[in-house]
């Protein structure tokens, strides 16, 4: 059901958000702790985005994706110690059956400052969702990265966003569509532009650690000995900068 992350803070190295912690992402692609509606290992590729500090020729971020899993990447842990960012967005992908294994099915998704994941499945893919496609330009429909659930819960995210509506109201406005639609689906989505970030905990793992200085959510906490890491309670949303953190049920107002 994949993993993923999102932090916005002091710059640090690449490696040290994804790799080097007790339980890093890397290590959760092959020993996940809290994979609901199955899966074991999250060997589908990987995808991982950031904004580079302080680089004002850059109006949107870098993304880097394979197709392979997280730990067979030879060249990651290099790039990694020595790319650094304070605004990043990463995800492994544990692939649902019959759904492309490309390395455009893999997260983030993204367009000018966004990034964009999806932990979890859609019901009854696709015909559970035929309706809401047809909402968007066909164009939208002809470009989507992948023909997977994520892709689309992109693009709906999306078309919400270029009409005008806030990132929260974008997010759980598609989540509240899909849940019509697909009921038992599993929608963990994550947004950011590198300033903020919103993130839901619908029927998945999700936890939120706040710090002087930062700010961060992911699946599952990436060092077990930190004992600020928070869980995020289910069927709530996770809106944050920086300097704030809010959490909220979602039937009730943002």
């Amino acid at each position: 059901m994949c993993r993923h992350l999102a932090y916005l803070g002091p710059v640090v190295p690449l490696a040290d958000l994804l790799l080097t912690p007790s339980h890093s992402l890397l290590r959760q692609s092959w020993e996940p702790a809290d994979m609901r509606g199955g899966g074991t290992v999250n060997a589908d590729g990987f995808g991982i985005g950031w904004y580079p500090p302080d680089d004002e020729h850059l109006d949107e971020p870098v993304r880097y994706r394979r197709n392979i899993p997280i730990w067979a990447d030879e060249s990651l842990p290099g790039i990694a110690e020595v790319t650094r960012s304070g605004a990043v967005l990463a995800a492994v992908r544990n692939g649902t059956t019959g759904m492309a294994l490309t390395e455009t099915a893999c997260a983030p998704f993204t367009e000018r400052r966004w990034l964009f994941s999806h932990n979890g499945l859609v019901t009854g893919w696709p015909a559970s969702v035929a309706k809401l496609a047809e909402r968007l330009p066909v164009t939208d429909l002809l470009t989507l990265d992948a023909p997977t659930d994520s892709a689309l819960l992109w693009a709906l995210v999306l078309d919400r966003l270029r009409s005008g509506d806030a990132p929260a109201d974008a997010v759980t406005g598609v989540l509240a569509d899909v849940v019509a639609a697909a009921p038992e689906s599993r929608l963990n989505l994550l947004l950011t532009d590198g300033e903020q970030l919103v993130a839901t905990a619908w029927s998945h793992s999700l936890s939120v650690r706040r710090t002087a200085e930062s700010v961060a959510v992911s699946s599952e906490p990436w060092d077990t000995n930190d004992e600020t890491w928070r869980p995020v309670p289910d069927r709530h949303v996770v809106l944050a900068t920086r300097e704030t953190l809010e959490v909220h049920p979602m039937e009730g107002p943002l």
